[in-house]
């Protein structure tokens, strides 16, 4: 039976499941809820079980990569050359984005790092696994919560991952063109003055610097933009996956929910990649130098007149 509450602006849908206790006494139900639940506590901090879901996954990411290194060889063989496959078609992928092996050496780790804890959330999500968890005594009586749950499936994960992915992108670009290039591109005080100098030759600057400068604020409020497109977009389709996977179990528990894991399987993996490239495409803006390709520009359009005008004298 799904039904959708709405109680002090806490939205939730809910997918009731029932079931007796062991003992006999009440029933069980489990909902599938916007929030993350919690599941444990140390001390005063509070454990959800998306928060535990994504230790396990950086653990269980971590375990692989030292299992691999020190089981790595000269001569490929076996999952080692599939990892390798795979990682040079990323690598290849990321050069296309970056237009630069250098550059791609540098946005590459964290890149890949970004994208495989997304997708093993994505997909841990999916597993069969619902049924280790605890029961609660709430207010509505016996309820389940289940001790993993994708931690892409919870909001505060996915704004983590954006904000690390937004900041971290303006981190590195004060490390590549420092730190008052990465200044200008927000507050571009530079143009400002440049203005002042260039009035008496161009005019127009003074009509075109100011324009200059007030679109460089508006990439504040694109910065904000991109956490929340970023969030919501991840955060959307995976938990709205994990509802209708439980939905449709609950009409029809064994053939109906096939189809749509499968489904389920590609979005996690789509997702995950899509995350990916826009962080190395925020990375990769960030590290540019705009005053230096718009200097050189300006180089060669002095160099076209220039010889134009030897050769009209010759």
């Amino acid at each position: 039976m799904t039904k959708t509450n709405s109680e002090e602006n806490n939205i939730e849908h809910e997918v009731v499941n029932t079931e007796s206790t062991a003992d006999g006494h009440g029933e069980v139900s489990h909902a599938i809820t916007l929030y993350a639940e919690p599941v444990m506590h140390i001390g005063n901090f509070q454990i959800s079980n998306a928060l535990f879901t994504s230790f396990v996954v950086v653990l269980f990411l971590v375990v692989v990569s030292f299992v691999l290194r020190f089981k790595l060889k000269e001569i490929p063989r076996g999952i080692q050359n599939v990892f390798e496959v795979i990682l040079e078609g990323a690598f290849s992928l990321c050069d296309q984005i970056t237009g630069s092996r250098h550059l791609s050496e540098k946005i590459f780790p964290i890149a890949i790092s970004v994208f495989l804890f997304i997708l093993v959330n994505n997909w841990l999500g999916l597993f069969p696994l619902a049924g280790f968890g605890i029961i609660e005594n709430g207010e509505h009586g016996l309820s389940f919560i289940p001790y993993l749950r994708g931690g892409t499936a919870d909001i505060n994960t996915t704004i983590a991952l954006s904000v690390m992915a937004v900041v971290g992108a303006n981190i590195f670009g004060v490390i590549s063109i420092g730190i008052w290039k990465t200044f200008n591109k927000y507050v571009n005080i530079k143009v400002l003055g440049d203005a002042v100098k260039k009035a008496r030759k161009d005019p127009t600057v003074l009509i075109m610097a100011p324009i200059t400068f007030f679109v460089g604020l508006i990439e504040i409020v694109g910065e904000v933009s991109k956490v929340a497109s970023l969030a919501f977009r991840l955060f959307g389709n995976v938990f709205a996956g994990e509802v209708l996977l439980v939905s449709i179990a609950a009409l029809m528990a064994f053939v109906a929910p096939i189809p749509f894991m499968f489904l389920e399987i590609l979005v996690g993996l789509i997702q995950a990649l899509i995350f990916s490239i826009l962080l190395v495409v925020y990375f990769t803006i960030s590290a540019s130098d705009h005053d230096s390709e718009h200097e050189e520009h300006e180089k060669n359009e002095l160099v076209q007149k220039e010889s134009k005008i030897i050769i009209s004298n010759h």
